[in-house]
């Protein structure tokens, strides 16, 4: 008999189970020892699963083909040696930690821009790195929904991040609303603006994001608008919590786009030998619009703290009236309940035992006087 394992020994019995010893060669069944594979830890996703698009451009037209980033940027040099005007526009998408490490291995990215590309949750602005400009914008979508009173978020932000060479655009997206897919064509359509450079696709993407900044912007004034309309209104509830829940959106549009005026300004005016003059006439103009996207959000955000102050003194005020209400009906009950307890302590002297309209003659009385209290708190407002 074969000797059962050790850990099947248990509570004194145990349960013969076959060795696979015992069997002959022939019937052994083949199991092979999983062997771990060195290279397991070196297999990555590749770069072209988290690239959207990329697009060569010659003179300001776009050619036909596709391309890896690498090979791309061998083209473009290819037309450069030629003598032409050419650079590679690259649209990646929440790309990890290698897939971003090769493409800024072949466009000599910086390793601090790399790193804020891969990690996103940047605040807007500007970095230079040698002739290479990495810029970083806050997108934001308005979340559709019937009433503030029903929503749980009225803003959802995302990030663009742009990387622009002397011959490439590296574009990095983190989020779902925040697609350059219209950009693109666009910019495609315009072989004029493509045929101002890599900066000019800068500018087109700036001009996006913060034309989206002032169509938020008007969405978010039509709840304000909705608020403000609750609070002052006098037969309508107030809850406060929406009015923290809209303020706390308004906040987070504040950070998304104050921050990035200072960068568009330094576009504007600082980095002469990269920017050519006319793209920076044209960020001037996507300045001016975000500072007007600013100063709405400020406006709005300074409205909503006195709608909090105007809803807490609303709600103070409506529970003074409750409370009054529930004194002045207290008061009324008193009246009929004072003589219910008289009445009951049962004394011989009751106008009712001896006189045949006392009973109705003391009804009488208690509805007089419920009468002219009803009346007197409802001229002082408390009913």
């Amino acid at each position: 008999m074969v000797d059962a394992p050790k850990d099947l020994r248990r509570d004194g019995r145990v349960t013969l189970m076959p060795s696979f010893r015992a069997l002959p060669p022939s019937l052994r069944p083949n199991v092979r020892p999983k062997v771990a594979d060195p290279h397991a830890a070196s297999i990555h996703v590749p770069v072209a699963r988290a690239m959207v698009d990329c697009g060569i451009y010659c003179d300001g037209t776009r050619l036909p083909g596709k391309y890896t980033h690498a090979a791309a940027l061998n083209k473009v040099h290819d037309h450069e040696e030629a003598g032409k005007e050419a650079f590679v526009w690259i649209g990646l998408h929440e790309p990890d930690e290698h897939q971003m490490q090769a493409v800024a291995d072949v466009f000599s990215l910086h390793e601090l821009a790399v790193e804020d590309a891969v990690c996103a949750h940047q605040r807007p602005k500007l970095e230079r790195y040698d002739k290479t400009l990495f810029l970083v914008l806050k997108t934001v979508n308005y979340v559709e929904h019937e009433s503030i009173a029903n929503a749980r978020e009225v803003v959802e932000t995302g990030e663009i991040m742009i990387f622009v060479g002397a011959d490439f655009v590296v574009t990095v997206r983190h989020g779902e609303f925040s697609g350059l897919a219209g950009v693109r064509q666009r910019m495609d359509a315009s072989p004029a603006l493509m045929a101002l450079g890599p900066y000019a696709i800068m500018h087109a993407i700036a001009d996006h994001v913060v034309d989206g900044y002032l169509d938020i912007t008007d969405l978010v004034e039509s709840d304000i608008d909705a608020i403000e309309e609750n609070v002052f209104s006098p037969t309508q509830p107030t809850n406060i919590d929406h009015i923290y829940l809209l303020k706390r959106e308004i906040v987070e549009l504040r950070r998304s786009v104050s921050p990035l005026t200072l960068a568009l300004q330094r576009l504007g005016s600082d980095h002469d030998d990269l920017i050519s003059v006319e793209v920076r006439r044209y960020l001037r103009d996507v300045l001016d619009h975000n500072i007007q996207a600013s100063d709405r959000i400020a406006s709005y955000d300074e409205m909503l703290s006195s709608l909090v102050q105007a809803a807490a003194g609303k709600v103070a005020m409506q529970q003074n009236i409750d409370m009054r209400k529930i004194s002045a009906y207290v008061a009324i009950a008193a009246v009929p309940t004072a003589m219910a307890g008289i009445y009951g302590m049962n004394f011989d002297n009751m106008p009712e035992l001896h006189w045949t309209y006392g009973y109705p003659a003391v009804l009488l009385v208690m509805l007089i006087i419920c009468s002219l209290l009803f009346r007197a708190f409802r001229r002082n407002h408390w009913l």
